[in-house]
């Protein structure tokens, strides 16, 4: 039975439950969960807590660790995924020879990191569809109850868009019970149901219903933004873009590096966030830090500025050689020393090479050690939607608005305003502002893939590492394929 369907037929809904409860409490001020205890299906699911409950499940999985999948959707192995594969990051982990593969573009259906993404994906994919099938039979508070289905099409929108865009045709699972040996959907039959939940979701509260990281009818037209882009509805994308930036609820920070204060997790540019918590010294959220393990140098760890960091995904050379002086970016987003004082001790460490810096923040004291990260994993934030709104206008040929939006983002940077670009210029200005500002976000690989750029930019950045057309999509993992003949293959 294949991975997909196997946790339809054998998941325990209680236990599933109530492992999520047990872990989302720890991010109290992300979202609050009721935990759950020996809860049969039978009479679950009668309760407005209960549906709150099966909602919260589905956020929790977009961050904790459960089960075999090493941590949730956008724990780590994700957004390492679409970084190695594209010219922004190398690896630097002995012996993980599938981030190696990644990063050489040798990647085959064996991998073990793209077959945990496909899990963490259908797994959180399982969880929306139960609630989707399961709250609307409840007797509750009809707004709760609407908005709270709502959440979860947004949640599983999302989740089909990273699918379709990394495996192309895959099962569309819909409902809590399926056949074990599905078919794969049709590319645009699952874009019209990603177009569906979004849709929907547009009919959330504009502002978060409580805590920090609920989907809002923002985050579902930024979202919507995306799909159209990336299908090339140009009209549809600048709509959407446009009525997040009148709506008028979210800005730029005036200082990038404000971005990546723990202070302002969850504000003024924040569109919709995973939120990892405080993890309290609790050596079960470990998994919260990972930003620190692998993106922080061992330099680090071993000054004593820092605990358990390793550098395991670095920047590329060419990556870190992009960012101009003037670009406020550049010190926030990598490094290659580290000259301050921190606690009343100065430090001045010497690094082998550049590495990501922009997710620590040295002025929270918990920022210091593996178990007590609290940094959140932006999914969509406001530059993103005026680079989005820039890429749209200009497709449509309209450059001067489109030289104003791209513009904005720079001015932050402290970066020159340009102007007079053709639009072939003015295409590439925006492809390289996405790069600086979103390195390490879990974006390239998709912008050069929608832009066609994968196979020309990854050499310059990756000399001797030339990839092909079939790296347009990753490969199907063959662990699923073997006990599902119907699952297709990518060219692999």
């Amino acid at each position: 039975m294949n991975y997909t369907m196997k946790i339809f037929r054998h998941m325990k809904i209680a236990g599933m439950l109530t492992v999520l409860a047990f872990l989302a409490p720890s991010c109290k001020d992300f979202l609050e969960e009721d935990p759950k205890d020996r809860i049969a299906t039978s009479n679950y699911y009668s309760s407005a807590q209960d549906a709150v409950s099966a909602v919260n499940a589905i956020y929790a999985h977009l961050n904790s660790q459960s089960g075999d999948t090493f941590g949730g959707v956008y724990h780590s192995n994700f957004w390492i995924t679409i970084g190695l594969a594209s010219d922004e990051m190398l690896n630097n982990q002995p012996g993980a020879v599938g981030a190696d593969q990644l990063s050489n573009f040798t990647h085959t259906p064996d991998n073990d990191i793209i077959f945990d993404v496909w899990k963490q994906h259908y797994k959180a994919i399982t969880l929306a569809n139960i609630a989707i099938d399961r709250i609307p039979s409840i007797d509750m508070d009809e707004t709760l109850r609407t908005r709270l289905v709502n959440e979860a099409k947004f949640l599983r929108g999302l989740l089909y868009f990273n699918l379709v865009r990394m495996f192309g045709e895959i099962p569309l699972l819909l409902h809590e019970v399926e056949p074990l040996t599905p078919e794969a959907a049709a590319v645009d039959a699952i874009y019209t149901q990603i177009i569906q939940d979004l849709t929907d979701a547009e009919n959330l509260p504009a502002e978060q219903a409580e805590g920090r990281g609920r989907a809002t009818a923002g985050a579902a037209k930024a979202l919507l933004a995306k799909v159209y882009l990336t299908l090339k509805q140009y009209d549809n994308s600048a709509q959407k873009s446009l009525e997040v930036i009148e709506s008028g609820l979210y800005d730029l920070w005036d200082n990038f590096a404000d971005l990546y204060k723990i202070e302002n997790r969850g504000k003024q540019e924040a569109i919709f966030s995973v939120g990892f918590g405080d993890a309290g010294g609790s050596i079960i959220f470990w998994e919260v830090a990972q930003f620190h393990v692998r993106l922080l140098p061992a330099e680090l760890t071993t000054a004593g500025v820092t605990s358990n960091t390793h550098g395991w995904q670095v920047p590329t050379t060419d990556l870190a050689m992009a960012y101009d002086a003037a670009d406020e970016r550049g010190a926030v987003t990598v490094f290659n020393e580290f000259n301050e004082t921190v606690g009343g001790t100065p430090y001045n460490v010497d690094f082998d090479r550049y590495y990501f810096r922009k997710y620590w923040d040295v002025t929270v004291p918990g920022e210091f050690s593996t178990q007590q990260s609290a940094q959140d994993f932006r999914v969509i934030r406001y530059a993103d939607v005026l680079l989005m709104y820039a890429e749209a206008l200009n497709e449509l040929g309209k450059s001067d608005d489109a030289h104003e939006y791209l513009n904005m983002v720079r001015t932050r940077a402290e970066l020159a305003e340009l102007s007079g670009l053709t639009q072939e210029g003015l295409r590439d200005a925006v492809l390289d502002e996405r790069r600086l500002e979103f390195a390490a976000e879990g974006q390239r690989w998709f912008d050069l893939v929608r832009t066609g750029k994968l196979e020309t930019l990854v050499p310059l950045a990756k000399p001797g590492v030339i990839p092909q057309a079939k790296h347009y999509l990753f490969p199907i993992p063959q662990r699923e394929r073997d006990v599902n003949p119907n699952l297709p293959q990518n060219g692999y």
